[in-house]
């Protein structure tokens, strides 16, 4: 099995930081993309920012300029630098890997269970 956990979330003020890590452990032969989502009360999951192998990133409109993704290969961790927060940003973020499992040659989406970001104005 693959397992995504997720940490690093809390409460904090407008105007703020908070840095999420996720790590990925489990029969893995191979990680890819990695990246993060996040819904908010009553609204649709919605992708935040992704990371290929090679470190390529791409991040939505509303985040651009304030949350940088990176990643760790050699520790199968993913993580999220959040700066300038603002209320709007509060929601539950989930990690994604793209993942081959050991004894397999198929990439499969793989998702942790959620960490919540609250920021207060």
């Amino acid at each position: 099995q693959v397992q995504l956990v997720e940490s690093g979330g809390g409460l904090v003020q407008a105007g703020g930081s908070l840095r999420l890590s996720c790590v990925v452990s489990g029969s893995i032969l191979r990680i890819g993309t990695m990246g993060w989502y996040r819904q908010a009360p009553g609204k649709q999951r919605y992708l935040v920012a992704t990371i290929t192998t090679g470190a390529s990133t791409t991040y939505a409109d509303s985040v651009k300029g304030r949350f940088t993704i990176s990643r760790d290969n050699a520790n199968n961790s993913l993580y999220l630098q959040m700066n300038s927060l603002k209320p709007e940003d509060t929601a539950v973020y989930e990690c994604y890997a793209n993942v081959v499992r050991d004894g397999t040659s198929v990439y499969r989406n793989y998702w942790g269970q959620g960490t919540q970001v609250t920021v207060s104005s």
